[in-house]
């Protein structure tokens, strides 16, 4: 087995070639880590390659001689290089695979971006087949011409592929930085935005935390999942490949994360207080059952975990809190 991860130094590829490579005995394994902004280390099992998925030259070089491709990289609201990765990048990828003969999957990881997550009402849960309902911007456009690109591919050549569609993906300590009314907020909303910055100010030197609210007061419910899980849900398509192959899959928690619970935990277990903070977002459930029923798949980090494993988390020095790509 020889497979390609684009994007290899990121959140994900970080974790799945750790997993892949301690539990993983097949003495033909062999990683090929195609790395663009960030690098990692080599050894016998890793084979790394810098450059961009843009550069077909370089594509080909990756590619060569791989039957697993997991294509992780993309960017966000950056429209100067969106198109790059998302089309020209995807392209090269699909074309340099569907040729190799000793090819055999590819998985790329979607998002609930393509969906509209929070941005547009939700009035059922959100399954595969619901059509694509991109929210403004480049980024959730990028996810949706992916999942197209990927599904035109399994038609036009019957192209061994599933798509692993995620929420927003956790670790260390994301889901407390997101309750952030401070500036070291990790993703959005940005709560300064939408409260003012005084008010903002203020919350943050009491340790308070949004509960974000839809138009109508109710607390939102939104996706979430850890990348332990999602890293889980990738192994298991490997493993599967019939029950994958030629698929979409929402890989996710169970049930959405509600902010009046998550206010309730914190104020009860931690002592951490709590302002509602309306919003102009909607609640979705995104449905997970499919992905339960076809790859024996099921998240392992609930409500409560989530919170704690923020919690508890203690970020070494060595490793500061940075955005690598904005949005």
């Amino acid at each position: 087995m020889r497979i390609l991860i684009t994007g290899a130094a990121g959140k994900v590829g970080a974790v799945f070639l750790k997993k892949i490579l301690e539990d993983n005995t097949d003495p033909d394994l062999r990683i090929i880590a195609l790395c663009h902004n960030r690098g990692i280390a080599a050894n016998e099992r890793v084979e790394v390659i810098h450059g961009s998925i843009a550069d077909r030259d370089t594509v080909k070089k990756a590619t060569s001689n791989i039957t697993h491709a997991l294509h992780l990289a993309t960017c966000k609201e950056t429209p100067d290089d969106v198109m790059d990765v998302t089309v020209k990048g995807l392209f090269w990828l699909l074309e340099e695979c569907r040729q190799n003969p000793g090819f055999e999957q590819f998985i790329l990881i979607g998002g609930d971006a393509s969906m509209g997550h929070f941005f547009y009402p939700h009035p059922v849960p959100v399954t595969e087949n619901q059509p694509h309902s991109a929210y403004p911007g480049c980024y959730a456009l990028s996810k949706v011409l992916e999942e197209v690109m990927l599904e035109q591919y399994q038609i036009q050549y019957g192209f061994p592929g599933c798509c692993l569609r995620a929420p927003w993906i956790m670790e260390k300590d994301d889901f407390k930085f997101s309750l952030s009314f401070g500036r070291d907020v990790f993703g959005g909303p940005c709560w300064r935005e939408l409260v003012g910055a005084e008010k903002a100010d203020a919350y943050q030197d009491k340790k308070v935390i949004p509960l974000m609210q839809d138009s109508e007061g109710h607390p939102v419910k939104r996706n979430f999942v850890h990348v332990d899980d999602l890293v889980s849900a990738i192994l298991a398509a490997i493993a599967r490949p019939q029950q994958s192959n030629g698929e979409t899959f929402n890989i996710c928690m169970d049930e959405p994360v509600d902010y009046g619970q998550v206010a309730d935990y914190l104020e009860k277990k931690r002592g951490v207080p709590s302002i509602a903070v309306k919003t102009p977002y909607h609640s979705t459930w995104l449905d997970n059952s499919k992905a339960r029923f076809k790859l024996n798949w099921k998240p392992k980090v609930d409500l409560e975990t989530l919170i704690d494993l923020a919690w508890d988390y203690n970020r070494p020095a060595d490793d500061p809190r940075k955005i690598w790509y904005p949005g």
